[in-house]
């Protein structure tokens, strides 16, 4: 048996194991998947070393910030496959759901009174890491949190990184080290431990286990919980299924052409992963394997020296690097700031040169300044930022590189810099659903200095910080048919939208 890397393990509290439990307990908070998974692996580990059963309770608040119908229908999407998965291999999948605020208070201990031990997920941002820590304090037998983020564990550097550079350069010098340490593509198969005979009925009776019909329905149900209505459902639905799917159709069909039109918004050469990879879907590990297969790539590829290029050292073709920079150096840079800084998400975070240019020019004199209702509602003067919030309020998401326009121009338009981070996160945390993630706060605090640069000329607003134009972006990027799926036909007639030139402000 493969033990997952004791790196990627972290006591909570310090109580015991208890030899005498009845099960092993596996709290999924984050990871919500069957597959791919160190911390199913490591709650694997503690029941066939034990010889207990393994239940694992897969819970879903109805009160934690920014809760919609958006954000629980994904989520649950992911809950009914996960209950389909589990079914029929002996380990007891029991889905909670709260239909009012403080109704799953209590589950945690009262299922751990009876385990051996509990595992749970180490997720370094939103209010995961307070609850976690909280209910360690309330368990009378040893909580593990599992690193399953990332290719590089969380703890294998002390320290948060400035630049994409200098952590890509520490990433090349430590990642060979863990590169083989993959969780089980499928840890579910043959299980050895013993089969769940049941949690016992006091449980059972006060906090119900989700039954098949409602991880299954039409989801009319979530009209009735305190949740926010005003944030629809989309298109989009949640599961690992459906993100195996989508990688597939990457990797075959999108993957050769992801350099030249990945910036491109007429072009959807995006991966769409993002989603998936936030609510633990699917594996940073399976992205990379599905990547380097068909590479054909083996750990001699890599260069010998750590240079922190962006090419070069993978070894591989050029669209497949530029993917694992994105999928490994910038997402995990972000992870490496949350887990490191626990302002991750506070104005102060930002480096020192971007804090000090921005407050000297925070009364500097906008050409426009927009209120958060606004915003939201699209009511710019700039068709092209209006599209991309268009885009996030019906799709869940922003074309990767309009996220970035969209978030300078909410820097220039709004009456200080600070103000402007507020509404930067509160549109994105409500409405994206890829937001609450470290990745989404690293796109975020980019637009106000973060991993950057000082850029000159020196200008209104925007200070030393990198400014960028709506008018530029058009001319850089094809927009025509972007603008034509996400602006209203009577917004693009009263803001003069002329699609023959893609004209646009500012």
């Amino acid at each position: 048996m493969i033990a997952v890397p004791e790196i990627r393990i972290r006591q909570c509290n310090s109580a015991p194991v208890r030899p005498d439990g009845r099960l092993v307990l596996y709290w999924m908070v984050a990871f919500r998947r069957a597959i791919w998974n160190f911390a199913l692996d490591r709650a694997l580990e503690w029941a066939e070393r034990l010889g207990k059963p393994l239940v694992v309770l897969e819970a879903l608040r109805c009160d934690y910030p920014w809760a919609s119908d958006r954000m629980h229908s994904f989520v649950l999407d992911g809950m009914a496959e996960n209950a389909c998965r589990f079914e029929g291999t002996g380990v007891l999948h029991y889905p909670f759901m709260e239909f009012e605020p403080n109704a799953g208070k209590g589950l945690l201990p009262a299922m751990a009174a009876h385990a051996s031990v509990v595992v749970t997920d180490d997720f370094p941002c939103f209010f995961l890491p307070r609850m976690v820590a909280a209910a360690a304090a309330q368990v009378a037998v040893r909580m593990e949190a599992v690193d399953s983020n990332g290719l590089l564990p969380l703890r294998t550097s002390d320290q948060a990184f400035s630049t994409a550079y200098a952590f890509r350069r520490f990433l090349q010098k430590k990642l060979p080290l863990h590169l083989m340490e993959f969780p089980k593509a499928n840890a579910l198969v043959n299980v050895t431990v013993p089969a769940a005979s049941g949690i016992p009925r006091e449980i059972t009776a006060r906090w119900p286990r989700m039954s098949a019909r409602l991880l299954n329905g039409d989801r009319s149900f979530l009209a009735k919980m305190p949740i926010n209505h005003s944030v629809p459902r989309v298109l989009a639905r949640g599961g690992t299924n459906v993100a195996q799917a989508i990688l597939k159709e990457f990797v075959e069909n999108k993957l050769e052409s992801y350099l030249e039109e990945r910036n491109e918004p007429d072009r959807n050469a995006a991966s769409g992963l993002s989603p998936y990879l936030h609510f633990g879907h699917i594996s940073a590990h399976q992205i990379f394997s599905e990547i380097t297969q068909r590479e054909g790539w083996s750990p001699e590829h890599l260069a010998l020296r750590a240079t922190g290029s962006r090419t070069g050292w993978w070894g591989i073709g050029r669209a497949a690097e530029a993917f694992l920079n994105q999928l490994v150096t910038w997402r995990e840079l972000g992870f490496n700031f949350c887990c490191q800084r626990k302002d991750y998400d506070q104005f102060d975070s930002l480096p020192e040169g971007a804090r000090r240019t921005l407050r000297e020019h925070a009364r500097d004199e906008r050409a426009y300044v927009y209120t958060l209702e606004e915003f939201e509602q699209a009511a710019t003067h700039d068709p092209l930022w209006n599209a991309a919030q268009t885009e996030l309020v019906g799709k869940g998401s922003i074309h990767n590189y309009l996220r970035m326009l969209w978030g300078k121009k909410i820097l220039e338009w709004t009456s200080s810099p600070v103000k402007a981070l507020e509404i930067m996160v509160e549109l994105n945390n409500k409405y994206a659903l890829d937001g609450r993630d470290p990745n989404s706060y690293s796109g975020i605090f980019w637009c106000l200095g973060r991993y950057d640069r000082p850029w000159g000329p020196e200008r209104p607003v925007f200070g030393t910080v990198r400014y960028m134009s709506s008018t530029n972006t058009a001319k850089k990027l094809g927009v025509e048919e972007y603008l034509r799926n996400y602006t209203p036909n009577q917004q693009r007639r009263k803001m003069g939208v002329n699609r023959s030139t893609q004209r646009v402000t500012n």
